[in-house]
């Protein structure tokens, strides 16, 4: 009797502790989902302003090199010259550095400028971070410590992303996925599902729709379609890695041959606008969502990828603001779109499967690749998809959109590594 007086008493101790971790972590994800929701109902609504504003109004290009120069003012008046974007939030979970809330408005306004007057780069980057940031100041405002604030980083995370993109699923566990390669975080599963939820409810409430493609034409799994999926998922690992080292290297030549940061930015504007009008349109400005839907309508330029890599490329390395996640997709459809096309090998399906290859290699996260093209596509495709997707994770290496992503697990062994990405 005493030793079942002493399991309960045990049990009833435990299950109280539970209980009120729960309950903590699901007032909190709720605040989050609203708070973080809310303000990323509203970037969507900006950025979709600015987007049809430049459709509206071609010539705003011509004005990229002077708001680069606002970009980086506004930085340097906030105090915040060495901002390291998404790297500094991935950071912070790994070291408890402290993000600031003032990395918030400064890269909601910055990203916006940059696609109103056309600058090459996506929205999902600048979700994290704003996400992120106000994660970490609501885990700071409520005196929690810095485990729990980790917690907090990726439950801000999750909320935006899944505001901004409409999908719950990937956006909970992309948070967790994206920052440790091989392991994840499962005491955030909670708070980064719930704060999803909330947050893609309140975007629908508001009229936000989710970005869904069909996919007309699935051809039966065999041998060789599964084939020819692997050699473009092999493909798109090589296009991924490609994607990774010219964003890199564009940065680190900017720095060097253009030390001053207001130069440094002047000079990306002017290269986008002169590759703007050599290329005669502004495809290859802004996130470029149309192209990929034009994709899935069956018209794409074969070269597309190539020009995304390079007009992302030379955005975001001069210092301008946005994303990297909606420029994978674009270099995945357009490069999936030209296999499919020139194999006659149902180009729609080899679209959806190379975005989510892309997607994988740049991010080092399957899990979430394989969720956003559930997502995005549905479920019918689903062996293609994973087909893909494990092969681009494994043959992508150790190159990644974010160098404070840590590869905590070797791809090709049961090893403990901890090595950052190329």
């Amino acid at each position: 009797m005493r030793a079942m007086r002493e399991k309960f008493v045990y049990y009833v101790k435990h299950l109280n502790s539970r209980l009120f971790i729960f309950l903590k972590w699901m007032i909190f994800s709720i605040l989050s989902g609203i708070i973080i929701g809310g303000i990323g109902t509203l970037f969507y609504f900006c950025m979709t302003y600015a987007t049809q504003t430049r459709a509206d109004y071609p010539w705003l290009i011509f004005f990229l090199p002077a708001a680069g120069i606002f970009i980086v003012g506004a930085y340097r008046l906030m105090h915040d010259e060495k901002d390291t974007g998404t790297n500094l939030v991935l950071s912070a979970i790994h070291s408890g550095e402290k993000i600031p809330l003032k990395m918030a408005p400064l890269i909601f306004i910055s990203t916006v400028l940059t696609h109103l007057f056309g600058g090459s780069a996506g929205r999902e980057g600048a979700a994290l971070q704003l996400g992120g940031s106000i994660g970490n100041s609501l885990g700071r405002a409520f005196r929690f410590d810095e485990k729990d604030q980790h917690i907090m980083i990726m439950c801000g995370m999750s909320a935006a992303f899944s505001a901004l993109f409409g999908t719950p699923m990937a956006a909970a566990i992309f948070s967790m996925e994206v920052v440790s390669v091989g392991i994840m975080h499962y005491s955030a599963l909670v708070p980064c599902v719930v704060s999803a939820l909330i947050a893609h409810g309140i975007s629908m409430y508001f009229g936000i729709i989710t970005e869904q493609f069909s996919i007309t034409q699935i051809p039966d799994f065999s041998i060789k379609t599964a084939i020819l999926i692997a050699v473009l998922a092999m493909l798109c690992a090589g296009v991924s890695t490609l994607f990774c080292i010219t964003l890199h290297t564009s940065e680190k030549l900017y720095k060097r041959f253009f030390p001053n940061a207001y130069l440094r930015i002047c000079v990306g504007g002017v290269l986008i606008l002169l590759l703007t009008l050599l290329v005669g349109n502004q495809d290859y400005n802004g996130a470029g969502m149309f192209i990929i839907e034009r994709c899935f309508k069956g018209h794409c330029v074969p070269y597309a990828f190539l020009l995304k890599i390079l007009f992302t490329a030379v955005t975001l390395g001069a210092g301008y603001k946005g994303g990297e996640i909606v420029p994978s997709f674009f270099i995945g459809a357009t490069f999936g779109f030209t296999f499919g096309s020139i194999l006659g090998f149902s180009p729609e399906l080899c679209t959806a499967v190379a975005m989510g290859a892309v997607f994988c290699g740049v991010t080092n996260c399957p899990i979430s690749s394989l969720l956003i093209c559930f997502e995005l596509f549905g479920f019918e495709a689903m062996p293609y998809f994973l087909l893909s997707i494990a092969l681009s994770y494994m043959l992508s290496g150790y190159y990644g959109l974010y160098h404070s992503q840590k590869i905590v697990y070797s791809k090709y062994k049961t090893e403990f590594i901890n090595r950052k990405t190329h």
